[in-house]
């Protein structure tokens, strides 16, 4: 199908190089003609596992193009809404200025039969007006519409895309039937890889993405705040969600205590979510998922707080931190609580050395005072406390002996959970985890 993605972000990119891998011809669109230049030559904007491949593979052959143009890309069957909907400077709620600007700019360029489907994450009932105000502006009386939420994980997102665990379709009844057929051809080969394809109406599909992604954040906030109280009691909280875990009801994913959830999607999401439950009157939810994010930034405090305590009564101190992004496999640094926990270490006037295989010149950007290094034992040299701060596999696979000669004071936090402690105590270093013994 001739397909148009509107939007190059994490989220547009991604979609319209996995779209052209699955035989459509995609032309991508965004009004930063920077970008759009870079995506031109097959440059991947940002750092995706698989994305740089499919960029370069699909550009060359043809079947993948970028432009600014409306026009262009106007000609298209398929038009997928897929900009940001950052957190709003004024309030929790989401900010729909660029899921808005394209409808304007689209709507009266609609002069053929087309559909129009919305990925971007939105508050419950944006849908709904989105439609009308595009049919408003179409001279074209033929325009389906339906929402087709995104499930992507960074790391993973490329995967995610090709081979999704579920699709989920809402529209209208009236447009219902012609949506889905049209994405049974767009998602042709996932549905005939045995991909679920959930129909259903606009509100259902709209919740159904920050329904799925405040869960996720729940589970997280939940097992963080057991660790809490194993700290106080003296117990392991890894043994303990691998205990509950084995429970299939419960499920041991994203039962990982430690500094909590960051990125664009989980924080942003749940505060949206929580915004728009307290429009409509629903305050258990909203009650729910303030507590939620409360736990949440309440980690970030906990861990600064164990690390100014480690370098208590020392001249100068200096912290090494591992690990800036908000998770491994990505560069993105946006609500990191990596880059978040090391800007306030250097506010108290600690001197922060800083690495993570990708994401340092993201996070230069956002926090110039941090010292960057450009190795893992770089960053230890002189330090008084080390932090792992992501779980990359870099860091992880580091040992006790690599570090002790480096550091000044054998001091380790896992901010992650994600080490043996008994090996580094037994190296003779002072470990500490969240919630762990």
């Amino acid at each position: 199908m001739d397909i148009a993605v509107f939007g190059t972000g994490y989220l547009g990119v991604t979609h319209a190089a996995c779209m052209a891998e699955l035989g459509h011809e995609v032309i991508g669109v965004d009004v930063d003609p920077a970008k759009i230049a870079q995506l031109q030559k097959g440059e991947a904007p940002l750092y995706e596992p698989g994305l740089a491949d499919l960029l370069r593979k699909h550009t060359a052959s043809g079947r993948l193009r970028f432009t600014c143009s409306y026009e262009l890309a106007a000609r298209a069957d398929v038009h997928f809404i897929a900009v940001g909907t950052p957190q709003r400077a004024d309030s929790a709620a989401a900010d729909l200025t660029q899921v808005n600007a394209v409808i304007e700019t689209l709507g009266p360029l609609l002069t053929r039969p087309a559909v129009v489907l919305g990925k971007s994450t939105v508050p419950v009932g944006t849908a709904v007006q989105v439609a009308a105000r595009l049919r408003e502006l179409a001279p074209s009386a033929d325009i389906g519409f339906g929402w087709n939420p995104e499930f992507l994980r960074e790391g993973t997102a490329v995967e995610d895309t090709l081979r999704p665990d579920r699709i989920v379709l809402g529209a209208a009844a009236a447009d219902r039937s012609r949506v889905k057929s049209v994405a049974r051809e767009v998602y042709a080969q996932s549905l005939a890889d045995g991909t679920p394809l959930v129909t259903t109406d606009l509100a259902t599909a709209e919740l159904t993405k920050v329904a799925a992604n405040s869960f996720l954040a729940t589970k997280i906030s939940f097992i963080n705040s057991v660790a809490e109280v194993c700290d106080a009691v003296d117990a392991d909280v890894t043994v303990l969600a691998d205990a509950i875990g084995y429970d299939n009801r419960i499920g041991r994913r994203f039962l990982n205590a430690g500094l909590g959830f960051g990125g664009a999607c989980l924080p942003k999401d749940v505060r949206a979510f929580r915004a728009r439950a307290e429009e409509l009157g629903a305050t258990a939810a909203a009650d729910l998922l303030s507590g939620v994010d409360e736990i949440n930034a309440r980690q970030r405090t906990r861990v600064a707080t164990m690390a100014l305590d480690a370098c208590s009564g020392i001249d100068s101190p200096r912290a090494a931190v591992l690990g800036l992004t908000f998770k491994p496999d990505s560069d993105d640094v946006r609500d990191s609580p990596a880059l978040d926990v090391a800007a306030r270490l250097a506010d108290a006037g600690v001197e922060v050395q800083a690495w993570d295989p990708h994401g340092m010149d993201n996070a230069e950007k956002r926090h110039p005072e941090l010292r960057y290094c450009d190795s893992p034992l770089a960053a230890c040299k002189g330090a008084d406390v080390v932090l792992v701060m992501t779980e990359w596999a870099e860091i992880r696979d580091l040992t006790p002996e690599q570090l002790s000669e480096p550091v000044q004071q054998r001091v380790l936090i896992d901010a992650r959970n994600c080490l043996d402690p008994d090996v580094w105590r037994d190296a003779g270093w002072t470990y500490r985890g969240i919630g762990r013994r």
